[in-house]
Parts: C-alpha cells; structure tokens; sequence
C-alpha cells in the first residue's frame, strides 16, 4: 500500500551536479500530518543568483548553521521510516517533482549510497492531467491553486511548499475516489 511524501527542495541552481541541495522540507499525504524540515551545509560552490534569490538562503550561514549532507540525508531517511507503516511503501510525491527528485535522489545516492523511495516518484502536475482529463496547460500553480482554493504563489520555504502541495494532492485524490 502506498505512503505518499510530499517532497520540496530549495537548491543553489538547477542540476544536483554542480549546485547544491540546500534545504528539505517534506510531510505525509493526508492525516494525522507529519513534517520533515532540513537545511544542508553545501557541497558545492557554484550558484545561480537566480535560484538564491527566489527562497532567499544564504549560502554562509548554511555552511556555519546547516547540517552535513550526509547527516542530513540520514535523518530524512530515519523520518521516513518511522511516518511509513512497515506494511506500506514510500511514494515521494511533487509538484514538478523530476526538479526535486533530482537533487534527493542524486543527494542520497551521493552520501547513504540508497533511497528510502527507491525509484518511487510521483509528479502532482502529470497526475493531474491523468485524473481531471485536462491539457498540460492546465496543470500550472497558480491554476490549481485557484481550482483548489487555495492562496496562490509558492513560499519557496521548503516546508511550506511540501506542505501545500500535499493539501492539492489530497484534493486530487478526492477527485479520483468520487469518480
């Protein structure tokens, strides 16, 4: 049976090769909510001013206050396992999740040589078009955020973001179970 993560990451650029994962936020799917947050000391030098000034992290007091990679990474896992029921799999689940898988896949790779959600990633926007029948076009933030309800625009925290994008899944859900 599944367990669904809601999975977001904020990064220094956009490829987990030579930018860095900077920050982890995650939560279950549904209730009772449980949440993950995490900043991550980088390992990487190289970043793309565009991408720190969207989530606003500073890159120096990462180095002084965030944790290791690898620890950081052991703790995602050790969370994961103990919100996942032994009788159930972990499905990392994301709003443009190939950009986010990228980076914790390709991070715990890198330090734990595993991934707690093996190759399990569920991308919000493709499982939209699935459910509701709508184009590609229909599938952006803001329009789910309006059809959902809920405040439009992203935090760029990573806690908040995983946390919102678990609310739009819970209610794409309850589209698929009424059908």
């Amino acid at each position: 049976m599944p367990a669904y993560i809601s999975v977001d990451v904020e990064t220094a650029g956009p490829t987990p090769d030579q930018f860095a994962l900077l920050s982890i936020g995650a939560c279950t799917v549904r209730q009772p909510r449980q949440t993950f947050y995490v900043e991550i000391q980088p390992d990487r030098d190289a970043v793309d001013p565009q991408a720190m000034a969207v989530h606003g992290l500073d890159m120096e007091m990462l180095r002084k206050n965030g944790l290791p990679p690898a620890q950081a990474l052991l703790n995602f896992e050790a969370w994961v396992h103990q919100v996942v029921p032994p009788s159930h799999r972990p499905i990392f689940v994301a709003f443009n999740a190939p950009f986010d898988w990228m980076f914790v896949h390709t991070y715990f790779i890198r330090y734990l040589g595993r991934n707690p959600f093996g190759h399990k990633a569920l991308d919000i926007k493709a499982f939209y078009m699935g459910v509701s029948g709508q184009p590609w076009e229909k599938t952006s933030g803001s329009h789910l955020h309006r059809l959902f309800r809920q405040a439009d625009g992203l935090t760029h925290n990573a806690l908040q973001d995983a946390l919102d994008q678990a609310i739009l899944f819970e209610n794409m859900l309850a589209m698929l179970e009424r059908d």
